[in-house]
């Protein structure tokens, strides 16, 4: 990672309407070893009341990972089931923390908002988080529940040529290792990615990662610590495109991608990046910068104005894909 004496002080402002919001929120301590138990119990929520509301069934499971641990997964249908014989979409949701901390049922709002509209199968993987879990371990844990649910398809009442790996922060960075370790495994087909504001880079050199530093939702020195906790002394070079997708010397060969990111956070540049290169390559992905937007704003506020017009986008994204992939394809 580049030296702390390149920073810049410009930034672009944040939506008026987000910065309001942000301001009477509690400052959170600085991400670190000794804060993280304290901080992580905020990152997650109770299940109960995640899904209050919802008219779903829901079931949980635990998987064998790669290497034998036992891997939780939480499957969340439509109660009332679609039309019969007709098999669901099915979203494989990557929830989001840094790598460090939240669970299966963190932002699992987004998600929700899409078994409603679509009927859709939600399943919502617990891979292990940094430090504990490092290196590789926590792409290998999505991708294996990912390769169960496929073959788990018929079982679950899901149409395995519509399945759609989704997550927001280090859950879209971990969606997108996942989707190009079952490109190169040859594993389940995989009809989109949805890429919200994702975690992508650990090099963290982007002009975007410069100028967000200090206090904030997620800072160029969280970003630091998270990727610290995952990759420890590993030297650049020897760090997988999995883990870090930005490394991944081809993205030919993907399926249609969603990425979407603020134009206030650490992460802008390498997301406006890896759609940059999809295209490169000959792929398909629809990129959405949102003015204004902070990390993770519409995950934090999603009454704002902002937030549900990036809502709405993916949404309506999605929906085009499910009815015909040739239209983003």
């Amino acid at each position: 990672m580049d030296n702390a004496a390149t920073m810049t002080t410009a930034r672009p402002n944040l939506d008026p309407e987000l910065g309001a919001l942000l301001a009477d929120m509690p400052e959170v301590p600085p991400l670190s070893a000794e804060n993280l138990p304290m901080i992580r119990p905020f990152a997650t929520v109770d299940a109960e009341v995640a899904l209050a509301g919802h008219d779903l069934n829901r079931r949980d499971v635990t998987v064998p990972s790669f290497d034998g641990a036992p891997l939780p997964l939480t499957i969340l249908a439509p109660a009332r089931g679609g039309e019969p014989g007709t098999a669901a979409p099915c979203i494989y949701w990557v929830h989001g923390g840094g790598m460090v901390m939240g669970d299966r049922f963190s932002q699992i709002d987004i998600p929700l908002d899409w078994l409603e509209s679509f009927g859709a199968t939600v399943v919502s993987v617990g891979y292990r988080l940094a430090p504990e879990a490092s290196g590789a371990t926590l792409v290998e844990d999505c991708y294996a529940g990912l390769s169960w649910v496929a073959s788990h398809a018929d079982e679950l009442g899901i149409d395995p040529a519509r399945i759609i790996v989704a997550g927001t922060s280090a859950g879209g960075g971990l969606a997108a290792g996942t989707t190009l370790l079952a490109r190169d495994r040859r594993g389940p087909a995989i009809a989109a990615q949805v890429l919200i504001c994702p975690m992508l880079d650990h090099r963290n050199t982007t002009e975007s990662s410069r100028q967000f530093t200090g206090p904030g939702v997620w800072s160029r020195e969280a970003n630091e610590f998270g990727w610290r906790s995952v990759l420890g002394d590993l030297a650049d070079g020897d760090v997988p495109g999995y883990v870090s997708p930005a490394l991944a010397e081809d993205l030919a060969g993907l399926p249609t991608t969603y990425v979407d990111a603020g134009s206030a956070e650490v992460f802008r540049d390498e997301n406006v990046a890896y759609a940059s290169r999809i295209w490169a390559a000959g792929g398909q992905a629809e990129l959405h910068v949102w003015a204004g937007g902070f990390h993770g704003f519409d995950a934090l506020f999603p009454q704002a104005q902002v937030s549900q017009a990036a809502r709405a986008a993916r949404s309506d994204w999605l929906a085009r894909v499910l009815r015909d992939p040739r239209i983003t394809s």
